[in-house]
């Protein structure tokens, strides 16, 4: 049986709707996964707590519940006794083994206060002779509703979860690693009213990563004796750590050294080389670097299509 929603929130059953967003919040960022990674028991607890606001923080839901001790919508129907007019149903009650006793009109009339009907299709659910023959309609849900979400880079590279606030609600969303800009992920049944949201995503630019597909740009400046000569240099990773590269000697702007599978999603991540070229300060250096250019002759622009 269903842990009750009031005691997984540790409120009494006349809380009210701030001391339940309280309490959500409280026990939200205690059980978050990203706080418990890896941890199923808190995870669990995570679920539970969610499932638990959702129908409490909704009127409607908790209306529900707390007559008939389901969040589900004609859930709780017990077996009528006897047909025809005045007849008496027993609906399933807020607590264990409790039930409610009302005649037919009243239950007609919550029945279509909930299911948008009428009295014949009732009459129909419960073998009465109903005035259109059809079977009880489906709870009506709201329109699907479009909303947009900005997340970090490094959460839609690796995936995570972010806290979204969604009509006064506040939801924890599992990002998928790899997700690009402009996806959409559907949630079932989170918009107001019971529709489905729609959250296009958006990512937020990472101060130095760049992202081309799968694979992670890092730019990497290097000095003209670094560039010339070669060097090692430590550079970052998506997962936070570093890893010492070697620049080989003759490393031009733009070349690229690769990190196989340390990009998103078993793509890669390439150092791209960029060489800061100073000014010659004076006549010494402009010599120095005149006397390097006959020693090593160079022209850069030869077998171009354009020279």
């Amino acid at each position: 049986m269903p842990r009750d929603y009031y005691e997984t929130l540790g409120l009494k059953r006349n809380a009210s709707e701030d001391e339940i967003k309280k309490a959500y919040r409280k026990l939200a960022r205690q059980y978050h996964p990203d706080r418990n990674p890896g941890d199923k028991q808190a995870e669990g607890k995570f679920k539970e707590v969610q499932e638990a606001y959702d129908v409490l923080s909704d009127k409607t839901k908790r209306a529900h519940y707390d007559r008939f001790g389901t969040a589900e919508a004609g859930a709780g129907f017990g077996g009528g006794r006897g047909g025809g007019r005045g007849q008496t149903f027993h609906w399933g009650g807020g607590g264990p083994g409790g039930f409610e006793e009302m005649d037919s009109a009243t239950a007609s009339e919550l029945f279509r206060q909930m299911f948008g009907g009428d009295a014949g299709d009732l009459g129909e659910l419960f073998g009465q002779r109903g005035r259109r023959g059809g079977r009880a309609r489906r709870p009506e849900t709201g329109p699907e509703v479009q909303s947009e979400v900005t997340i970090p880079f490094l959460t839609a590279a690796v995936g995570g979860s972010v806290t979204l606030s969604v009509d006064g609600r506040e939801l924890a969303v599992r990002i998928p690693a790899g997700i690009e800009d402009g996806k959409v992920l559907r949630l079932q049944g989170q918009a107001p009213g019971g529709g489905d949201l729609r959250l296009v995503v958006h990512i937020q630019p990472h101060p130095y990563f760049r992202r081309e597909g799968n694979d992670v740009i890092l730019e990497v400046p290097l000095s003209v004796a670094e560039a010339a000569l070669g060097t090692k240099v430590d550079v970052p990773t998506l997962d936070g750590s570093k890893l010492t590269v070697t620049i080989p000697p003759g490393t031009s702007s733009g070349s690229r050294l690769r990190l196989r599978g340390k990009g998103i999603a078993g793509g890669n991540q390439y150092i791209e080389a960029k060489v800061m070229v100073p000014a010659a300060k004076d006549a010494r250096s402009r010599e120095l670097i005149q006397e390097f250019a006959k020693l090593n002759p160079q022209d850069p622009r030869s077998g171009l299509p354009w020279n």
